[in-house]
């Protein structure tokens, strides 16, 4: 059996999920306490960081390189576009998220909010959730722009750069932190991936301390 060690809310954890339940591919599911740093799993990823997925005799670690092995051994449905400059937008939305976005509004609402007290960290800094509170409408913005002008946040088909976005959203959602208000672009976007089969363990998600909003799991918001 395929094993993803994780956790719940991590966004790099939910693009890895995302991934292998588009491509139907079966994954036991292990909640993963990094922050204790375990012996065992720093064998298993000496970076100390999750997702670490082990699959075909491999223990493989880092989400994106996670994410282009299954592309690259399953490559059906297609999470990237035939043509280089498709995967080339891909890849750049991707890493928009999982970089910029992760530090400017992730790492200030759902680390604040969430990590800290999971980790023992102490108390939200104010400062930083007002920073993400105002740099997610930004991200929101931006994304309404590109959603203007395709099917697609990458373009006319669903690919990686999608379930990467919504995988942080998704996170941040489970915290009440997205204004789905804003942009009806972008909403109506979400309510799309929202709906597929691949996201129904994202939304069945529960983390004590932290109950699911009434809206979380309802797909038509």
């Amino acid at each position: 059996m395929n094993r993803l060690f994780h956790v719940p809310l991590s966004p790099f954890c939910r693009k890895v999920r995302l991934c292998l339940a588009e491509k139907k591919i079966e994954v036991e599911l292990v909640e993963e306490r990094y922050w204790e740093r375990d012996p065992d799993f720093l064998r298993r990823n000496p970076a100390g960081k999750v997702p670490v997925l082990r699959m075909n005799g491999m223990t493989m670690a880092e989400s994106m390189a996670i994410c282009e092995y299954v592309e690259e051994k399953y490559p059906e449905p297609p999470l990237f576009p035939a043509t280089p400059e498709g995967r080339y937008e891909t890849r750049r939305l991707v890493s928009w998220f999982d970089d910029k976005f992760h530090n400017e509004v992730t790492s200030k609402l759902l680390y604040e909010r969430v990590n800290k007290k999971i980790t023992g960290q102490g108390y939200p800094e104010s400062s930083n959730v007002k920073a993400g509170a105002k740099a997610v409408k930004f991200h929101l913005d931006y994304m309404a722009w590109l959603l203007d002008q395709r099917r697609w946040l990458a373009g006319d088909q669903m690919t990686l750069a999608d379930f990467a976005a919504a995988s942080h959203l998704s996170a941040l959602d489970y915290i009440s932190d997205v204004d789905w208000n804003r942009s009806e672009t972008v909403k109506d976007w979400y309510a799309k991936i929202k709906s597929r089969p691949a996201f129904r363990s994202i939304l069945a998600d529960q983390v004590p301390g932290f109950p699911q909003p009434a809206h979380y799991a309802d797909l038509d918001f």
